[in-house]
């Protein structure tokens, strides 16, 4: 009996909230004529699609509340009131769901009061008959149950009304898809203008600097060659010397726009050499991908800060790269001292293993290296993995270190991860960041591809 009653009680109450929200959309008639009437006297049509917002908002808590008494979520499709006046006003009166939603505001101004009342008659002869039924019979009660049933009614009427038919859901996912691409779209922008000005400043202060340098420099050692030939080899030394940090920098502004070593070794040797230089230990696990890093290594030759060890496991390799015990790796197959072995080529079948397009592969590349140079710089990790993943739809990567965590607060949507939102954005990719005080911190991106 006591839980009869208490099922009852919840039942009455969303049947009362109900009668609350039927009062609301009473007032809403009044809101509608309102609204109709300055919308036809033309200067105030900028009403119609706030009075429309507000009864989505009413649908919407609407559905929130039938999904709570359910258990069912149940979906909405609007279209977006955006732009100027004339787009809103006329996306209001088109839009599927605004039709729907007057349909239901119409029916709960009458179902939501009568079921309530229907509620209230039902509550005394309920408690009476249940009272007796279940006390003096010991049978399980049969009168309260229904203020529940009528609970169950109004919320079914409630599912039925307010949920979108496949056509407006298609047009609301439709619309949708295209703000967001709109939004990437703007964001690629953006990160491709600043990608730009960046390779500018670096090319204005440093290569062509240096590179007008060494042209001044030449210049002085060819007037005084003839006279004090010492000096003019001393200047052509320095020369020399300004020439190779030219190029270095050179190699820098190409690195940072698509690094040769993605397409010498592709993207897992490009991900080992990252890993032996991060200054970390990194393990670096790959599955389905194709691994071009020759037989047993994966490591750039300017990065051979450290020794690996390795071994292969079904259709994934795995390596650990370390940054304290080794000195480089060897042309003679060892590593490190020279007594730890390389590590096993990879299975043949990946050899053979599609690639991902270059695109994917760049933005794959510098999500990695961009996680391993927070890692290493604000984290205090020692320790870091870095997974890629062929699948069906796409390429995943995702990066962990045992660090201590607080990423997006520490860096506060820094351009760090901005620049990375925005590469994998541009590729139509998600991210997604796992960063809680304490660590770790997981960054897991997924950028789709056809193999």
């Amino acid at each position: 009996m006591r839980e009869a009653i208490k099922e009852a009680a919840r039942g009455w109450l969303h049947l009362t909230i109900g009668a609350a929200i039927s009062l609301l959309c009473y007032l809403m008639v009044g809101v509608a004529l309102f609204t109709v009437f300055l919308t036809a006297t033309v200067i105030g049509a900028g009403v119609l699609p706030e009075s429309v917002l507000l009864l989505r908002r009413m649908a919407g808590w609407e559905r929130r509340r039938t999904a709570a008494w359910t258990g069912t979520p149940v979906p909405e499709a609007y279209l977006p009131l955006e732009g100027p006046l004339p787009a809103r006003v006329r996306t209001a009166v088109t839009d599927p769901g605004t039709r729907r939603d007057l349909v239901w505001a119409a029916a709960q101004l009458l179902y939501g009061s009568v079921l309530w009342y229907l509620s209230l008659i039902v509550w005394a002869p309920a408690l009476l008959v249940d009272g007796v039924w279940t006390g003096l019979a010991g049978r399980r009660p049969v009168a309260l149950p229904l203020i529940g049933r009528l609970a169950g009614l109004a919320a079914d009427w409630s599912r039925a009304l307010l949920t979108p038919t496949p056509s407006a859901a298609r047009d609301a996912a439709l619309a949708a898809r295209i703000e967001q691409l709109t939004a990437t779209r703007a964001g690629a922008v953006a990160a491709h203008g600043a990608e730009l000005r960046r390779i500018e400043r670096d090319l204005h202060d440093g290569a062509q600097a240096r590179l007008v340098a060494l042209s001044m420099r030449i210049g002085l050692a060819r007037r005084a060659y003839d006279s004090d030939p010492a000096a003019g080899r001393k200047l052509l030394d320095d020369a020399q010397t300004q020439a190779e940090e030219a190029l270095a920098e050179l190699r820098h502004v190409v690195r940072g726009i698509h690094p040769p070593i993605l397409t010498d070794r592709g993207l897992t040797g490009a991900v080992r050499a990252l890993a032996a230089s991060s200054g970390l230990e990194v393990v670096v696990s790959v599955t389905g991908l194709a691994d071009h890093t020759g037989p047993g290594d994966g490591h750039d030759q300017d990065a051979s800060t450290g020794h690996g060890h390795g071994h292969d496991r079904d259709t994934s390799t795995e390596h650990r790269h370390g940054h304290g015990h080794g000195h480089g790796h060897g042309g003679n197959g060892s590593a490190g001292h020279g007594t730890a072995p390389r590590a096993p080529a990879p299975a043949p079948a990946l050899d053979n293993a599609p690639r991902a397009p270059a695109a994917v592969e760049a933005a794959a590349y510098f999500v990695v290296a961009e996680a391993l140079t927070n890692a290493a710089k604000h984290s205090g990790a020692a320790r870091a993995s870095v997974g890629l993943a062929r699948e069906r739809t796409g390429l995943r990567v995702r990066v962990r270190d045992e660090g201590r965590g607080g990423a997006e607060a520490r860096e506060g949507g820094g351009s760090g991860l901005t620049g990375m939102r925005r590469r994998v954005a541009a590729l139509d990719g998600t991210v997604r960041l796992t960063s809680p005080e304490g660590g770790p911190t997981v960054i897991e991106v997924e950028l789709p591809c056809v193999w």
